[in-house]
């Protein structure tokens, strides 16, 4: 089958003015904090939520229930913990707004089908959630949505970065939201990659899993504005499969390519993708060790479960406080074995790096990265 890239780089004068997210651990600083503790943000719940089923590994923010509530429960957080995504004018021409998910409201959709209660409709469907929440943060229209599963908010980031690159916008907002319900935590139980077992990303062990987790983050994209630079991004599609990657990893090497032109002298980190399951993860770090030889490799989804289309925003946010603070996490919930020997277990000193490559893969063969560095 065929395959498509598309790619853009050397964004210097693109700075990250503001960024922030939200996960069960607290805020970025929290988050990075319980990260380098080794802090697992995942329990054991009810796949299925009041309706009960096997437990499976959920990280919900603030003990909130898996269920759904209408209006949804979540936005009250998102209005306290994110000031900047409130701020006046944005969703005009010059202050455009990207919104990215992989999820939506359609928990609102199975939590109407299933009591049939009409409260829920208004927030089910994906351009009514997202009309509904431009209203309540107060943006204007110029409100883009994209959305394709896990590489949902680099596709965000990467439109964002050339709307300023090219002097359509002043500044842009990337704003990513994915909040677990039963229909999301059901599917993934279907697939049996969400089961009993917590995850261990890039361990080498019999059964795969993932564990799902709550997230939004934020970012604020201004030219010449903040110290750090999200300098190369790259996207590519194998094209390939449904759900499955090419088998020799071609897609994921693809993916790293044009990022690793440009860091190409650099000394750079790896935040990974690491779900936790174990064909794709084989075939991230062969792709990683054959591109970035010897940068070491960590993936927090271990900790944090995967926040599925906002993996991209919250990582970044968290990628962010790593090098702020100087130390990066290392790869929570694994032990050795590990698939290779740059995986990075134990938390480590990142002063002496030039920044971090932040990789995310979708269902279907979909590849996204970018490099993030000081300005």
């Amino acid at each position: 089958m065929a395959s498509c890239a598309v790619y853009s780089s050397n964004h210097d004068s693109v700075g990250l003015a503001a960024w922030g997210c939200v996960t069960p651990l607290g805020d970025a600083a929290g988050t990075l904090t319980a990260l380098l503790r080794g802090e697992r943000a995942l329990r054991a719940v009810p796949v299925l939520g009041r309706e009960g089923g096997d437990p499976v590994p959920l990280g919900l923010l603030n003990n909130r229930e898996l269920d759904e509530t209408a209006p949804p429960s979540w936005l009250a957080t998102i209005k306290s913990r994110f000031g900047p995504v409130q701020e006046g004018g944005w969703g005009r021409p010059r202050r455009p707004v990207f919104v990215t998910s992989s999820n939506f409201g359609v928990g609102c959709l199975y939590a109407y089908r299933r009591s049939g209660d009409p409260a829920f409709l208004p927030f089910g469907a994906l351009p009514d959630c997202v009309e509904w929440l431009r209203r309540e943060l107060g943006w204007g229209e110029s409100v883009t949505v994209f959305s394709h599963a896990c590489v949902s908010a680099h596709l965000g980031l990467l439109q964002a970065s050339r709307m300023i690159e090219a002097g359509l916008a002043d500044a842009a907002l990337v704003f990513s939201f994915d909040f677990l319900s039963p229909f999301v935590a059901g599917g993934f139980h279907a697939l049996k990659i969400l089961n009993a077992d917590f995850p261990a990303p890039y361990q080498a062990r019999a059964t795969g899993s993932i564990g799902l987790g709550d997230g939004a983050a934020y970012a604020v994209l201004a030219r010449d504005r903040g110290d750090f630079t999200i300098t190369a991004q790259s996207l590519h599609n194998e094209m390939y499969h449904f759900t499955a990657n090419r088998a020799d990893g071609a897609g994921f090497v693809a993916g790293l390519a044009p990022v690793a032109a440009v860091a190409a002298g650099r000394r750079v980190w790896l935040k990974g993708h690491g779900t936790g399951t174990l064909e794709a993860g084989r075939l991230e770090v062969d792709a990683f060790g054959r591109v970035f030889p010897d940068a070491p490799l960590v993936g927090w989804k271990g900790s944090l479960g995967h926040t599925l289309g906002s993996c991209g925003l919250v990582e970044l946010a968290l990628a962010v406080e790593a090098m702020r603070a100087g130390r990066t996490p290392g790869t929570v919930g694994s032990a050795a074995p590990v698939f290779a020997d740059s995986v990075a277990l134990e938390s480590f000193a990142n002063g002496a790096f030039d920044g971090v490559v932040c990789a995310s893969n979708a269902f279907g063969g979909a590849h996204a990265a970018f490099l993030l560095s000081h300005a």
